[in-house]
């Protein structure tokens, strides 16, 4: 049977989880992921899993991403999170010059991370002036290169329009050492992601280094998985990563089952309030997986074949990702509980996979104003949602 490009990845991910559950407290306690972790999963081309193959990348289908994702977040949510959040930001590799992505991917270390959408550039000779602070930049702390998405204005303040009168978004890129950090991230969750923020003062960017942001008309790269938006990748990759930590926390609390016996009661194996427990979780768990899975592959399809993705299936993809992260912080939240006192200690990893999970269900991608904008999709006649006929 053929496998799909990138198959590779996910046996290698698979194989450096040692190393990084290993140094999973170290990145704890540093808040940075660990320097045996990063140079891991730079030698095994794990961040390069979303690059242009002409550059040198993976460029794997949404697929094996994922499941990337899956097996680095069982050993290590935050470690997972940041090579989730740096690999999708290469994606933008796709719209830069080759000289110049070369440039940025292809000198050591090659990564690139950017926060959150914010704040504006003016348009000045040959490129940009920047002036501004970002946050949310996971990955940052093992970056080379910066990016931030910003809206355009002409040099008299005038807003740039695109032709169908929407902001211009530009993603400008410049090296690390041009931005100044800021260590704030103290958190009760994702701890070691290093998601900081970072600012610039008067800084020129060349034109060369500013591509239009998910701009089809922009693409330099043919290949489908740049059709995709940097958001669907992120969101698929986010709901991936929720799986894997939703996996090795259920997986701990069955071992535990195993042998614990709670004081004045049977051992846990032989409790059937236990061993249904267990079964409706494993259920649940499965279930998500199975669907997110399903709707990513039956997207994939259809742009493989039709070079377009639909409305139908942006809809369908938002939908399953943010299901799948709440599904996945419940089956977290079971399994704690069923582990009892056990997983109040630090030594059990019990409680790090709790305050990981709910972190992830915090950020963007769980918001659940996406079930909203599904629901006045399906209201106003938009994308049908219902299974289509075999």
């Amino acid at each position: 049977m053929n496998k799909l490009p990138g198959f590779g990845l996910i046996e290698r991910a698979r194989a450096l989880a040692p190393l990084i559950a290993r140094e999973a407290d170290e990145i704890e306690r540093t808040r940075r992921l660990t320097v045996p972790v990063v140079s891991g999963l730079i030698e095994n081309g794990l961040y390069r899993a979303l690059l242009p193959q002409s550059l040198g990348g993976a460029e794997a289908p949404p697929e094996v991403f994922m499941q990337m994702q899956e097996e680095v977040a069982k050993a290590d949510a935050s470690t997972a999170w940041c090579l989730g959040q740096c690999s999708v930001c290469a994606m933008t590799a796709a719209y830069l010059d080759a000289d110049i992505a070369g440039e940025i991917f292809n000198t050591a270390p090659g990564i690139l991370a950017w926060g959150a959408i914010a704040h504006e550039v003016k348009a000045v000779p040959g490129g940009y002036q920047a002036n501004a602070r970002w946050d949310f930049a996971s990955g940052s702390r093992q970056a080379s290169w910066l990016g931030a998405h910003v809206r355009v204005v002409e040099a008299d303040g005038t807003p740039r329009k695109k032709v169908d009168g929407s902001p211009e978004i530009r993603t400008i890129l410049f090296p690390v050492a041009s931005a100044t950090m800021y260590d704030v991230w103290d958190v009760i969750g994702l701890k070691g992601t290093g998601t900081d923020s970072y600012s610039v003062e008067n800084l020129f960017i060349p034109e060369r280094y500013a591509p239009l942001r998910d701009d089809p008309a922009a693409l330099r790269e043919n290949g489908p998985l740049y059709k995709l938006t940097t958001s669907m990748v992120f969101s698929m990759g986010f709901a991936a990563t929720s799986l894997g930590v939703a996996r090795a926390t259920l997986d701990a609390a069955i071992e535990l089952s195993r042998s614990k016996r709670p004081q004045g009661q049977a051992v846990m194996r032989e409790n059937n309030a236990v061993q249904g427990q267990i079964g409706r979780i494993e259920g649940n768990l499965r279930a998500a997986r199975a669907y997110l899975y399903a709707t990513a592959a039956e997207a994939w399809h259809d742009l493989t074949r039709t070079g377009n993705l639909s409305d139908e299936h942006r809809v369908a993809l938002r939908l399953a990702a943010t299901w799948t992260i709440h599904q996945s912080a419940a089956v977290v939240d079971a399994a704690y509980h069923m582990a009892g006192a056990t997983a109040v200690f630090a030594a059990n990893k019990f409680e790090r996979r709790f305050r990981d999970m709910h972190a992830i269900a915090q950020q963007i991608q769980a918001r659940d104003t996406h079930y909203e904008d599904v629901g006045k999709a399906l209201l106003a006649g938009g994308p049908a949602m219902a299974a289509k006929p075999a």
